[in-house]
């Protein structure tokens, strides 16, 4: 016997937020793949300088986010499917399921809020280094300049926040594009531009946290609603 008015109401009601749920689970996979592959971090974080390995803590939380979006989808799938079937077993999976991955989003939260400001802090201190090898002509500075290069190319920019790393590069070609110095004066120091490319795709990633959590939240009321409500049906 199927449900009948109210959680009638609610079994259409998660079936659609489940649908919606996959679409996101979709889409935050989607921007979790764009930002992996996306020119400007591939180019930096591929990078090495001598033995150095670019900082790369920025790509855990793509990974991250992939995973979240893939397990996203499989459990809207679950859930529409144990929503139509008014199945309480399929129902309490996706209700399982949405606990674990609320945890996992809550955790990944956490780590991103730790680590925001020291994944670009990290990423500066690498490129100071390749700089000062580059200025000081170090042994290995052909491979440092190539690394500043990739730098100020990729992000348009030249120089980071101190004073001698930052008026020397402004004279050199070599290092910098020709309107360096416009650059320099618009204080488009390198430093400035790397907070400025990982803060902007921590500020989406948060976003995208942010209103999946509310969404699942929701999911997890009605789903509870939804058992009861097929429980109680069953019973009469």
């Amino acid at each position: 016997m199927g449900v009948e008015g109210c959680t009638k109401c609610i079994k259409y009601l998660l079936f659609v937020f489940n649908f919606i749920f996959w679409l996101a689970g979709g889409i935050i996979l989607g921007v979790a793949l764009w930002l992996r592959h996306d020119s400007q971090t591939t180019n930096i974080l591929y990078l090495q300088l001598g033995d150095k390995q670019a900082p790369n803590t920025f790509y855990v939380g793509i990974y991250i986010l992939i995973a979240v979006g893939a397990v996203m989808m499989f459990v809207g799938f679950l859930g529409c499917y144990g929503a139509i079937q008014e199945s309480q077993c399929l129902l309490g999976t996706f209700f399982t399921c949405l606990v674990i991955l609320f945890a996992c989003e809550v955790a990944a939260g956490i780590w991103g809020f730790v680590n925001k400001d020291q994944i670009a802090k990290d990423v500066k201190q690498f490129y100071d280094q390749a700089l000062q090898q580059t200025l000081m002509g170090e042994s290995d500075a052909n491979n440092a300049k190539a690394v500043v290069k990739t730098f100020h190319e990729t992000l348009d920019c030249c120089g980071s926040d101190t004073v001698t790393a930052t008026f020397t590069p402004v004279w050199r070609n070599d290092l910098c594009r020709k309107d360096s110095l416009k650059s320099f004066f618009e204080n488009q120091n390198c430093h400035k531009k790397i907070d400025e490319l990982f803060s902007g795709k921590l500020y989406l990633i948060g976003i995208a946290a942010v209103v999946v959590a509310v969404i699942m939240i929701f999911e997890m009321i009605l789903s509870m609603v939804l058992c009861c409500g097929i429980r109680n049906s069953s019973v009469y």
